[in-house]
């Protein structure tokens, strides 16, 4: 690799990694000192050893706050889903990685798949800013969205303001149908998340380099190898 390339994608021998701690598929535990652990760390622990360099991850709350700081030089790499909107700022690999993202809805509801939702009159609750969230800013053309920051806000939204559906990922909803008696999944999906890496726009054809290492991570078995080895269900190879 040309230094020149390894300086802009690592500052002084350190790739800071932007890690969104709020998606439990790929942040699934915690290292003994409170680190982040699971598939994206280690994505990006891997990128860092093959450019040679040093580690640091710069951990968020939301995934909307890492790319509000795409243009602050907090981080050099940022895993997150890949969307219209952040594309803005940050340039995208090939995702890596997909989740699938349906509704939840009450039990009697007439709804039966995903694309009978987006309806006049219909109430969405859904964490705003979320790769499923933006999707839905860009595609809900009836119903009303509520969103809220937070995915147990969104809960409770739906729960408590008796709402029509609860936008999330499928392995999220597994959960909270069990916390809301006499609600439902609904089969199929609205869209799927696609998890990649992505750099600030001015870091030019770094993702060039990141986008080989995203292939090759995928052809290999790597990132299937890290699905298995941190025992996430409902995360996917893309």
């Amino acid at each position: 690799m040309p230094e020149e390339l390894r300086e802009r994608l690592a500052p002084g021998g350190v790739l800071r990694a932007g890690i969104n701690l709020s998606n439990f598929l790929l942040v699934s535990s915690r290292t003994p000192d409170g680190g982040p652990a699971g598939v994206s760390p280690d994505m990006a622990g891997a990128i860092a050893d093959t450019l040679g360099v040093a580690l640091r991850y710069v951990p968020y709350e939301s995934p909307g706050l890492l790319a509000d700081a795409a243009g602050r030089d907090e981080w050099d790499i940022g895993l997150i889903g890949a969307e219209p909107q952040r594309a803005e700022v940050i340039s995208f690999t090939p995702a890596y990685a997909a989740i699938e993202a349906t509704y939840l809805v009450p039990v009697g509801s007439r709804f039966q798949s995903p694309a009978e939702v987006d309806a006049a009159g219909v109430r969405i609750a859904v964490t705003g800013r979320t790769a499923y969230g933006l999707w839905l800013d860009r595609n809900i053309a009836h119903a009303e969205l509520v969103r809220s920051t937070t995915m147990d806000e969104a809960l409770a939204d739906f729960s408590d303001k008796k709402l029509d559906a609860l936008a999330g990922l499928r392995p999220r909803l597994n959960s909270d149908v069990a916390l809301v008696p006499g609600t439902r999944i609904l089969d199929g999906r609205f869209m799927a998340v696609q998890q990649a890496i992505g750099v600030p726009k001015a870091t030019g054809d770094a993702i060039a380099y990141l986008t080989k290492f995203v292939e090759a991570a995928r052809s290999s078995g790597f990132v299937a190898e890290l699905i298995r080895k941190h025992g996430v269900e409902g995360l996917s190879v893309a």
